[in-house]
């Protein structure tokens, strides 16, 4: 069951706020890409704005003074309008904010939008995520160590062992599965648009339409022949090279976790829960 009831009401200064979360190595960032092309639009490389809420959020009732008189409402109003105003400088229709973190922030969100919200979930198969997180540790590992394999040297000598840590719930791969799971099961499903890397990459136009159906927007013709990346982020920071380059070019991504992992990469096909879609909104 879903956590809080909320009153559906409008948006802030005109702005609508969508929120982007997702497997990494799943597509956000040629989603985001692809989003920008739409001049009225507003999509965000990985975001900090959520870190800076939470920190808000928990650290408000630490305070004695608001321990001795509390007052939830105007911590919501503060909450929204640190939302809001992060993104002041963008006279667009529609922000999208990219963070992994959102879907275990449900309930604060709803609150601080007095509506409920909406979100695009990119996923892809599993395995071919942890492929993707294989390959860009082999280039890595010629010159360089991941954050991973520093912290875990002995599981980091096989391509079981890596993977396992790849899918615990505190790395990017398994923090990112539990946290969409979790918001499955706590009811959010119907403000949840999981879009598919293989779709997206295959069909984009479809996958497109089903995103301007769900947020409510008449479509706009995108180029898929040529986007450019207009976010930008510095990958030093999260210990790999590349995990935020785009194609120019959208096109069909074939299918690599049998090459690369083997054996070993056979029992995370279970993890596809958006495969059987379980009444939940995916594109088609």
């Amino acid at each position: 069951m879903q956590e809080t009831d909320v009153t559906i009401t409008g948006g802030d200064g005109g702005k609508q706020i969508v929120t982007i979360a997702g497997l990494p190595r799943s597509g956000s960032t040629l989603l985001c890409n692809i989003l920008n092309q739409n001049p009225a639009f507003h999509a965000t490389a990985t975001s900090g704005v959520l870190q800076l809420l939470v920190m808000v959020k928990n650290h408000w009732n630490s305070i004695v003074e608001f321990k001795a008189v509390r007052n939830e409402p105007a911590k919501l109003r503060v909450l929204r309008s640190m939302l809001y105003s992060f993104y002041a400088d963008q006279d667009k229709k529609i922000i999208f904010d990219k963070c992994r973190g959102w879907p275990a922030q449900f309930a604060m969100l709803e609150s601080i939008l007095g509506q409920k919200a909406k979100m695009l979930v990119t996923v892809r198969d599993m395995r071919d995520v942890l492929a993707s997180f294989e390959m860009l540790w082999r280039k890595e590992s010629k010159t360089g160590q991941t954050p991973q394999e520093k912290a875990f040297p002995i599981e980091f000598q096989t391509i079981e062992g890596r993977c396992e840590v790849m899918m615990r719930a505190n790395q990017p791969v398994g923090s990112s599965y539990v946290k969409m799971k979790d918001a499955l099961l706590r009811g959010y499903g119907d403000r949840m648009h999981f879009v598919q890397f293989e779709r997206l990459t295959t069909n984009p136009e479809k996958v497109m339409r089903g995103i301007y159906e769900f947020i409510g927007e008449p479509y706009f013709p995108h180029n898929f022949e040529q986007v450019a990346q207009s976010t930008k982020e510095d990958d030093f920071f999260h210990g790999f090279t590349d995990l935020h380059t785009i194609r120019k070019a959208v096109e069909p991504v074939p299918s690599q976790w049998q090459t690369v992992l083997g054996p070993a990469g056979e029992q995370y096909g279970k993890f596809n829960f958006w495969e059987k879609s379980q009444g939940k909104t995916v594109t088609e």
